[in-house]
């Protein structure tokens, strides 16, 4: 099999703007990782939506957050009036801005594919799964019960199981456990299921926000090794902002061009074989003539139909039964990922001495050039 043509596509990603409308550089594809407003009224949604709709570019990728109350259906039917006594909002109304705008990809728990078709641009595609939810903390949307210290593997959520294999950018709005999630107070605070899941799956790059101080990004190389000790990590290196205190961009080069290229060629069996019919959904920017995966139900992974659960995660040889075959076989060059928490909002609430902003994270990665008429174009 021939493997495809990449090209460097630039991803801006941002979360947790809670209503504020920053300046964002210019790119190929617009992540937002959730936390679009505050309470998520139909009028903080319009402004946002209006917000988004305005930004040139091909793809914009957008999921809610715990403070998008809202787009929750089953929270909001149960908790809406505590916040919203005096003005009940429509969930239907409300999604309906993101369902209905003809720039917007809106995933929740749900993946899709993406191809840029601008003359200009890079002419790339990749498969995004997006997730609104985050470990219980409060009574906020799009919760579920995650221990913090579980006694085994099996009193995680199978939440993040549903993250099909072959995903290349996987955009949540909780972090992983143990990679940028840490408080001021140097507690983890994120995912340990969605830490394992990343294992598995080894996407290209992990997008989140949600922990307002773990914002910055790191780069994890799986160990795909270990047959004794299961989601093992060979080496983390975190990110040095290139932008901090100065007017430059705080870019992530995973091109090889500043920084060594990223150890990810989102291999998998049958991709890339044709241009009709190896993928499972697709959506074509300014053109919206998608369809897309219908939305899992929790653990509903396809992959894992013949997983056996005692090698889940373990490394060794692909071909081994003792290794975790369906995560290793055929996907060997998938050792790296590069997760960034894209925060905006700096400060918490109260905001004491004003609200404080990042600046939105810009990065650079190679991506496959999609097939036209089955000819690979070159760049």
């Amino acid at each position: 099999m021939t493997a495809p043509v990449r090209r460097r596509t630039r991803i801006v990603c941002i979360s947790d703007t809670h209503n504020c409308q920053v300046n964002l550089p210019k790119g190929d594809v617009l992540i937002h990782a959730g936390d679009l407003t505050n309470q998520g009224t139909y009028a903080e949604l319009t402004k946002t939506v209006a917000w988004l709709e305005k930004q040139d570019f091909e793809a914009k990728i957008v999921i809610a957050g715990n403070h998008d109350l809202t787009l929750d259906r089953e929270f909001y039917a149960e908790h809406g009036l505590y916040f919203h006594n005096n003005s009940p909002q429509s969930h239907d109304e409300c999604l309906r801005l993101f369902t209905a705008s003809p720039s917007i990809t809106y995933l929740s728990h749900e993946s899709t594919t993406i191809r840029l078709r601008s003359p200009s641009g890079p002419h790339t595609q990749f498969k995004v799964f997006g997730s609104p939810y985050s470990p219980r903390f409060g009574l906020w949307a799009f919760y579920y019960d995650a221990p913090q210290h579980p006694s085994n593997w099996s009193d995680l959520t199978s939440l993040w199981q549903s993250i099909p294999l072959d995903t290349d950018i996987v955009v949540t709005h909780t972090p992983p456990r143990t990679h940028c999630d840490e408080t001021d107070e140097r507690r983890a605070t994120g995912c340990e299921a969605l830490r394992q899941a990343l294992w598995r799956v080894r996407p290209q790059l992990a997008v989140c926000g949600h922990i307002h101080d773990g914002r910055g990004a790191e780069r994890v190389m799986w160990d795909l090794s270990c047959r004794n000790i299961a989601y093992q990590e060979e080496r983390v290196v975190r990110w040095q902002d290139p932008g901090e205190g100065n007017n430059k961009t705080c870019l992530v080069d995973l091109t090889g061009k500043k920084a060594p290229s990223l150890a990810n060629d989102g291999s998998h069996p049958g991709r890339y074989q044709s241009s009709t019919g190896e993928h499972d959904a697709t959506y074509d920017a300014r053109a919206v003539d998608s369809t897309r995966s219908p939305p899992y139900a929790f653990g509903s992974g396809p992959e894992d139909a013949h997983a056996s659960q005692g090698t889940l995660g373990l490394g060794g040889d692909p071909a081994s039964p003792r290794s975790d075959q369906i995560a290793l076989s055929g996907r060997m060059g998938r050792r790296e990922t590069c997760v960034v928490n894209a925060a905006i909002m700096k400060s918490r609430y109260p905001h004491i001495g004003g609200k404080q902003f990042n600046k939105p994270i810009v990065v650079d990665l190679d991506l496959p050039v999609w097939e036209d008429d089955g000819r690979i174009e070159d760049p």
